[in-house]
């Protein structure tokens, strides 16, 4: 039974009450153009949730990972682990927007709109029942549709709602098709009582749980970015405003990977291990399309979408292989946060690069590293940590997750592959990096420099000190990411 002290009902009551008075904040002072101060209200409110969180793992409040329980939500260290992450992502928004939203009307919602779906973010990562996961992700979609198609004015942005949420719509429907069939086939929508129900399943009923399966792993992977799911995410990212953009690519995209996580064992029981290959498949095809569409863009922030989708692929190599290495979800959650901090870095680099040039095309680009220099920096930081260059942080959750294939190579004669096909696209994304980093340093002319945003300059320093800081010294997060990682092996099977 959760106590009401509990990890996710304190961070449900602190975001959701904040969110909440924002508005009604707004209406009672009758004030336009108040950025600022609501701005200052949302940082508040996550830096207390983060402390929270921070101070139950400092003083061992929390349970070890576990992936089932008797009630709709567990207060575990993997769900402590996500919400660290979320809290993190919707900070770097939240300060990311402050000078963004100098520009535009009703700030208040827009930071209401951040604080709900941060809620529903965590909430996804602590839920162990299906119905309460889709309660949890519907509430992190519905703000975020509005907030991609928060700058009425412009038309990238409606289109790019438009097509987040007729595909997201999809998706939802997609997932409560596979609610209904694992409820009618066990009588239950407790992750554990179903995977229990499907153990023991009469075989005849066996394609019906198939499906069930198909159907989640089509429904999270439109959050996932995954490969032939993903058409909807780079117009989306290019839309929204850069800030967002951030939120769903350091974020939603997280919480996906977070359900599949959840729910990945009812694979192991129904495929009996067969699905290890087909998520393995799906994970080179979605890091080199990623990719090689990457290196076709002229355009930073659709490079960067694209990126995204390349990742999401990484992370799947160590859900693949997850029952034959113990390194394979420790190697994904690792890289979930770091892809987190890496990707959130550089959408909000973008976003100060829009808000004070107003320009994302990267010929336009030319010369930054004169211009933006703090920007440019952190910028190439990031992008040489997603490439995996060392000693930067994205090395080791990528060294880990290539490391936990070969070590699945003992049990499965394709695994090996899986860590060849990651190294090479890695050296292929390293290229349209460095692509970028020649633009910004070596080409152009001279020309003065102008003020960055202080709130982004704040972000860029924090998330270097990040990369750079645990990528020297990655021992605390690996072990912070063991602790987190749930169990996960044949044992499971029936």
């Amino acid at each position: 039974m959760l106590e009401i002290t509990s990890t996710p009902l304190v961070i449900m009551a602190i975001l959701g009450t904040v969110g909440v008075l924002i508005p009604i904040i707004s209406i009672a002072r009758k004030e336009q153009g108040s950025n600022s101060f609501y701005a200052v209200i949302a940082f508040a409110a996550l830096i207390v949730s983060i402390g929270y969180v921070g101070y139950q793992f400092i003083n061992d409040n929390v349970a070890a990972s576990a992936l089932f329980s008797e009630d709709v939500l567990v207060d575990d260290a993997f769900g402590g682990f996500f919400a660290i992450a979320m809290l993190i992502v919707a900070l770097f928004t939240t300060v990311g927007s402050f000078n963004y939203m100098r520009k535009h009307n009703s700030p208040a919602v827009y930071y209401s709109l951040i604080l709900l779906a941060t809620i529903g973010m965590v909430l996804v990562a602590y839920s162990t029942d299906l119905v309460m996961l889709f309660v949890a992700w519907e509430l992190m979609s519905l703000p975020t549709y509005i907030l991609v198609g928060f700058i009425k004015k412009n038309p990238s942005s409606n289109e790019a709602a438009l097509k987040y949420f007729l595909f997201g719509a999809l998706s939802s429907a997609i997932i409560v098709y596979g609610i209904s069939i694992a409820y009618g086939l066990t009588g239950s929508t407790n992750i554990g009582e179903v995977i229990q129900g499907y153990s023991t399943l009469d075989p005849s009923f066996l394609p019906l749980a198939l499906l069930s399966v198909g159907m989640f792993i089509a429904g999270f992977g439109f959050k996932m970015g995954l490969v032939p799911f993903h058409q909807w995410l780079p117009d989306t990212y290019e839309g929204a405003p850069p800030p967002i953009a951030a939120l769903l690519a350091a974020g939603t995209k997280k919480v996906g990977f977070a359900a599949a996580i959840r729910i990945i064992v009812l694979g192991m029981v129904v495929l009996n291990l067969d699905w290890t290959l087909a998520l393995g498949v799906l994970a080179v095809m979605t890091m080199t399309i990623g990719n090689i569409a990457a290196i076709m863009q002229k355009n930073l922030t659709r490079m960067l979408a694209y990126s995204s989708i390349a990742h999401a692929g990484y992370i799947l190599i160590g859900l693949a292989v997850a029952p034959y290495s113990s390194l394979g979800l420790q190697g994904s959650l690792y890289h979930i946060l770091n892809h987190a901090v890496m990707k959130g870095m550089a959408f909000i680099a973008i976003a100060g690069i829009v808000t004070t040039l107003a320009v994302t095309n990267l010929d336009k680009l030319q010369g930054l590293g004169r211009r933006m220099p703090i920007t440019a920096l952190a910028l190439v930081i990031s992008l040489f940590a997603l490439a995996g260059v060392p000693p930067l942080a994205g090395f080791w959750s990528k060294l880990m997750l290539f490391g936990s294939a070969l070590d699945a190579g003992s049990v499965v004669w394709w695994a090996p592959w899986l860590a060849i096909a990651g190294v090479l696209n890695s050296a292929l994304s390293l290229a349209y990096y460095a692509w970028i980093t020649r633009k910004m340093y070596f080409e152009g002319e001279r020309e003065k420099r102008v003020k960055e945003p202080k709130s982004i300059i704040a972000i860029m320093i924090f998330s270097m000190i990040f990369l750079i800081g645990f990528g020297v010294y990655p021992e605390p997060v690996m072990q912070f990411v063991e602790f987190a990682t749930p169990v996960l092996s044949l044992d499971l099977m029936p």
